[in-house]
């Protein structure tokens, strides 16, 4: 899955000599919290709503209501914006444009092909693909425990809950918090197979498994 599969394509901007109010106003009407800065054609920066409140204290903090609101009237995008920003190709796979928003510690990421803005891709977009590959709307079985980091380890508890019946919805693994030599892995099962069984022989084979039924 690439960057392009789940980008948002019709992308709110502003301009860097725009009013910050405006930037704030479009914001609220269009329910978004990120606004790429366009200039020339090209992405100068990027808005969030956290720039503009983390701005708003630092220059308001001694004026009262009135004079903050002439002040932000009087304070352009430009003034406000991260710069430059961090832009990302829309054929770039979407867990590395998940890497970059971690590691980046930014809330999204202009999509840019041949220097021109095609979409944009936030941390939001992230919690749907997490959603939609886990499968977790379609409820079914999850099972997760700790496993050999060896060919076939995964395919061993896999072949359980086809056994009984069930088909595999998705798999995920880390070695994050898991023992040395071992990958903790999580798979998820759909389908009107026999539970009861599944479920006591996977207790069976295997130590510190976790089984849940949603």
């Amino acid at each position: 899955m690439l960057v392009k599969d789940w980008m948002t394509t019709y992308v709110h901007t502003v301009a860097p000599g725009d009013p910050i109010n405006d930037a704030v106003l479009l914001m609220k009407e269009k329910n978004v919290r990120h606004l790429p800065v366009v200039e020339n054609g090209l992405v100068a920066g990027v808005l969030s709503d956290r720039d503009i409140k983390e701005f708003a204290p630092s220059k308001g903090t001694s004026l009262d209501v009135y004079e903050l609101n002439y002040l932000l009237a009087k304070t352009t995008v430009s003034q406000v914006m991260k710069k430059p920003a961090v832009t990302i190709s829309p054929d770039v796979p979407v867990e590395e444009a998940a890497m970059m928003l971690f590691d980046q510690r930014i809330g999204c990421l202009p999509v840019v092909e041949g220097g021109r803005l095609v979409g944009i891709i936030s941390d939001r977009d992230m919690y749907r693909v997490l959603v939609e590959i886990t499968g977790a709307r379609q409820g079914g079985i999850r099972v997760s425990l700790p496993l050999e980091d060896r060919p076939g380890s995964i395919k061993e508890a896999t072949d359980i809950a086809r056994k009984h019946g069930f088909r595999i919805q998705s798999i995920m693994s880390t070695q994050e918090k898991a023992s040395p030599s071992q990958r903790y892995v999580v798979i998820r099962t759909h389908g009107e197979g026999d539970y009861e069984a599944l479920r006591k022989e996977l207790l069976e084979q295997f130590r510190a498994v976790r089984i849940r039924k949603s």
